[in-house]
């Protein structure tokens, strides 16, 4: 059994208008050990002035490196969520993004299928998807990189169509990133589901859920960009980290959350229940 330790999405930092540097600091002055970074492909506009936390993939991956050695934290992963199923943007995303996890030291990049496009099959959209995450994994494979597919659009918003996904290129390099609110909003109970995907699970979104989200949401998206504090909401953190604790490689709980202080209350709610596990 693998280790539990605590990170951030660097969402946590998305409204207040600072750059990736100033997220990456204020991550280490709450406590966090792991930071996750989410990065864009090209030039983006808000992050060039320094308003938005997100990384260009063409910038140094150095930046990145040398941004969390000098705050003292670890990477956990890379978000980098594209639409699998559109292989013209997936593709080269994706190899773009393995090669700078590599090279910062992200041992995981996270994505998902995406939107799909208006005029495909269900069956297409499988064989798109089946040839984005082979040439994807071809690339991770070679540099040691986990791909974590997470939970969140329209196939794999069941436990089923998740496992479909996984199933469609047979590689140690593709994993799971679960997202426990993802999978609540989408109306699955995430406690079984985890357990069902325990054993290939790399990677973890800590996501909390509001009761109000959860009554106004639930079972009508297939998931949400961030939640609230883990331990104000719905999500029972202490029946997930017992079912992380049985996972065979180490798992960062990487907390999906919209403001500083959120991050603050759940990184302590997560470190109480961790430290007396």
């Amino acid at each position: 059994m693998g280790k539990l330790a605590i990170g951030v999405n660097m969402e946590f930092v998305r409204h207040d208008d600072k750059s990736f540097e100033w997220g990456v600091e204020k991550a280490a002055q709450l406590g966090f050990e792991y930071i996750e970074p989410m990065v864009h492909w090209g030039r983006e506009l808000l992050s060039e002035a320094g308003y938005f936390h997100s990384v260009s993939l063409w910038d140094d991956p150095y930046r990145v490196k040398r941004a969390a050695e000098r705050a003292g934290v670890k990477l956990s992963g890379l978000s980098a969520h594209t639409p699998l199923c559109k292989p013209e943007i997936s593709v080269e995303y994706l190899k773009h993004a393995i090669r700078f996890a590599a090279e910062c030291g992200a041992p995981v990049v996270n994505t998902d299928e995406g939107p799909k496009p208006a005029w495909t099959t269900v069956e297409e959209d499988h064989m798109l998807m089946r040839y984005t995450l082979h040439e994807a994994a071809a690339a991770a494979e070679l540099r040691g990189i986990l791909i974590g597919l997470e939970p969140h659009q329209q196939y794999s918003k069941t436990p089923a169509g998740l496992d479909r996904i996984y199933r469609l290129v047979p590689s140690p390099a593709v994993g799971i990133n679960f997202d426990t609110g993802n999978s609540f909003l989408a109306g699955e109970d995430p406690y079984p589901w985890l357990e069902s995907v325990v054993d290939r699970l790399v990677h973890l979104h800590a996501k909390d859920i509001s009761v109000g989200q959860s009554e106004a949401e639930r079972g009508k998206v297939t998931g949400t960009p961030v939640g609230c504090a883990c331990g104000d909401g719905v999500i029972d953190w202490a029946r997930v980290i017992d079912i992380c604790r049985r996972a065979p490689r180490d798992i960062v709980l990487s907390v999906e959350c919209g403001t500083v202080e959120q991050a603050r209350r759940s990184l302590e709610h997560l470190r109480t229940l961790i430290g007396a596990g």
